[in-house]
């Protein structure tokens, strides 16, 4: 069986995390996330892990060093990962898929939710440092800042989608008959 690659796409909270560790641990899966490098650099250098700090990190090495740096070295760890089925968790930018839709096998796959139960999601896992802090105001204006901005249209372009408003069974359900159907291809 040829490699499957699955780019996750989806507003904050939709689900990419919880799905990802479900193919991990079901079918094996390996991942790798847009944020991990820049979780990498913020820590080395000692800075607090919160989304600005996320966001000001991508931001100075997009534009110091190309809009694709982190595409680029996202698709590489992809394609070096040695398992049947890889996550790239975190697509934001139209920029983040450039490299990835080059690879053979590669699906962008979008993850949908309520916004009311996207925001109380994101204040249980509290992810970043205050998130359980957040108003739902405050979790709506985090869709408009930089970083988040191009996710609707990288969505628009995702040939697979589910819908993750019901239980961790429905997503389950709907993970498992992806798998199924890209097998076959």
């Amino acid at each position: 069986m040829a490699k499957i690659i699955l780019g996750f796409v989806g507003q904050i909270a939709s689900g990419k995390d919880v799905s990802k560790k479900y193919l991990e641990k079901k079918y094996g899966a390996q991942s790798c996330r847009f944020s991990t490098i820049l979780r990498d650099v913020l820590t080395r250098i000692g800075v607090e892990i919160k989304r600005e700090n996320l966001q000001k990190v991508s931001t100075a090495l997009r534009q110091t060093f190309g809009e694709d740096l982190l595409a680029m070295a996202i698709s590489k760890d992809a394609s070096n990962l040695n398992s049947d089925i890889v996550i790239v968790d975190g697509v934001r930018r139209l920029t983040d898929i450039v490299h990835l839709t080059s690879l053979p096998h590669f699906f962008l796959v979008k993850i949908e939710a309520d916004p009311k139960l996207r925001y109380e999601r994101m204040k249980l896992r509290n992810e970043n440092v205050g998130d359980d802090k957040k108003t739902y105001e405050d979790f709506l204006r985090d869709h408009e800042v930089e970083a988040d901005r191009e996710i609707p249209a990288v969505m628009q372009t995702a040939k697979y989608s589910l819908d993750n408003n019901g239980s961790l069974e429905d997503l389950y359900s709907q993970l498992d008959k992806l798998i199924t159907d890209l097998k076959g291809k």
